[in-house]
């Protein structure tokens, strides 16, 4: 049995916002754009009348895709004050070639971080944690030459 990770979903509130910040700012493209609903998405789901906008979005490089799913027929109680160490998927990792440039770009544009970018204790990676416009952690890593 092969098993490799396909996707990476993420629940947002509004997907217009969502795509700015992960499209727009993070550079991602749009591979695929539905709304889904009907007997296939309630089976799936093990819900009923679910209809959902989900926008596939790739990488730049890599085969790296998330999946953005924005539920017209159903709402979640998100805990806007989730702690990166509570249980359950805690973020997302992308590998970026220039953390610094980005960390500006995005401080710019109103994103905070949760720390300035850190090089590691084996000085192999520089790191930085942020938010999401609904508040899922991003962690952003460039690696670094080994010295």
């Amino acid at each position: 049995m092969g098993l490799r990770i396909r996707h990476t979903g993420i629940v947002v509130n509004d997907m217009e916002r969502s795509l700015r910040f992960y499209r727009d700012l993070l550079g991602f493209r749009v591979q695929r754009s539905m709304e889904e609903s009907g007997t296939y998405i309630d089976r799936i789901l093990n819900l009923s009348r679910v209809s959902v906008n989900t926008v596939k979005l790739k990488a730049r490089e890599g085969p790296t895709l998330l999946e953005l799913l924005q539920f017209k027929s159903h709402f979640g109680d998100r805990n806007p004050s989730r702690e990166i160490y509570d249980r359950g998927p805690s973020h997302v990792a992308f590998t970026v070639t220039d953390l610094d440039a980005l960390y500006q770009r995005l401080t710019g544009e109103g994103v905070l971080f949760l720390s300035l970018p850190q090089i590691s204790p084996d000085g192999l990676a520089k790191v930085a944690f942020c938010k999401d416009p609904d508040g899922t952690y991003l962690e952003f890593v460039e690696e670094l030459e080994e010295r």
